[in-house]
């Protein structure tokens, strides 16, 4: 029989945080290394479509971002402002996709970033620096 003396108690210090509405649970701090290697699942569909739909557009499979976006079932606005991703300065890139640093802006802010110089976009997407172009939504309504 168990005594209350014979009870271990275990704590284990987890913070819990929202990221793009999703509640995500974080190590203790010495652990916080491995946390910070995950990329945002949205800026890398985003990238991923935004090179596919660059590709298709290249090799003549569709001839305008109209064709696109009718075939992908998204308004041309939409097609249009993703596709700027595809364009992005090569350091970014690399960043993201490759060593999958985290970035500290959203897709949309992401997406405002490259209305920037490519010296400026480094800064701009894992500085946190502030972007004040376009600042309109990219999903469609």
């Amino acid at each position: 029989m168990t005594q209350a003396n014979d009870t271990t108690r275990v704590f284990i210090p987890l913070t819990q945080r929202r990221r793009n509405g999703r509640p995500r649970i974080l190590p203790p701090e010495p652990e916080a290394h491995f946390q910070s290697r995950s990329q945002d699942a949205h800026i890398l569909r985003a990238l991923g479509r935004a090179w596919a739909w660059r590709r298709r557009l290249e090799t003549g499979e569709v001839a305008t971002i109209h064709d696109l976006a009718k075939a992908e079932g998204f308004t041309d606005r939409f097609v249009s402002r993703v596709m700027r991703l595809a364009y992005l300065s090569p350091g970014v890139l690399e960043r993201l996709v490759i060593s999958r640093d985290p970035s500290s802006v959203s897709v949309n802010e992401l997406i405002d970033a490259t209305y920037m110089p490519w010296a400026k976009q480094m800064e701009l997407v894992f500085d946190g620096a502030a972007i004040t172009t376009h600042t309109t939504s990219i999903y469609p309504t």
